[in-house]
């Protein structure tokens, strides 16, 4: 596991167990997602390692109009802690953890070309039925696919592309 997901574990944890226990779980996920956009902005990321970058300034900056209290005493722990530059990591966790709370899961479907709602909402009722939870789909579109798609649930991948296909097939027959 790399150093920046292991420093990132227990500040997205202590941070969901906040918002989970204020009853402000969505508000923080909003909130997350706008600090660790800005975070990640190249102009934004020199100055978080900055020594004299106060605790206030990036509460300021960092924590979006009408955050909670909470909220900004945990970007201002972030600071003080120099682990600003991990809020990417924590918004993700973050979401992860609120996820698996809520019992949705999030699935990726990359296809081939745009695929119709019809089809999107067979793939959602089938995951649902697979995994017992409620589930959100999130969708891109890679040509190099071919045909078919690929649906990232977690820790299940389901290949149902023209190019793995290929590549399964090509794989046996050099076997």
């Amino acid at each position: 596991m790399s150093q920046p997901l292991t420093l990132a574990r227990p500040y997205a944890r202590a941070a969901f167990a906040l918002a989970r226990d204020a009853g402000r779980a969505a508000e923080w996920s909003h909130a997350l997602a706008l600090a660790a956009r800005v975070s990640a902005d190249p102009r934004v990321h020199g100055l978080l390692g900055h020594p004299q970058l106060s605790d206030a300034d990036a509460v300021m900056l960092l924590a979006p109009e009408g955050a909670d209290d909470a909220f900004g005493r945990f970007i201002a722990l972030l600071a003080d802690n120099r682990r600003l530059p991990l809020l990417p990591e924590i918004a993700g966790m973050y979401e992860d953890l609120r996820a698996d709370a809520d019992r949705v899961v999030k699935a990726h479907v990359t296809a081939a070309s745009a695929l119709p709602a019809t089809e999107l909402e067979s793939i959602r009722a089938a995951l649902k039925r697979r995994f017992g939870r409620e589930v959100e789909i999130e969708t891109s579109v890679d040509e190099s696919l071919i045909g078919g798609a690929v649906i990232d649930a977690g820790d299940v991948v389901i290949d149902g592309s023209l190019k793995g296909k290929l590549a399964r097939l090509h794989s046996t027959l050099t076997q």
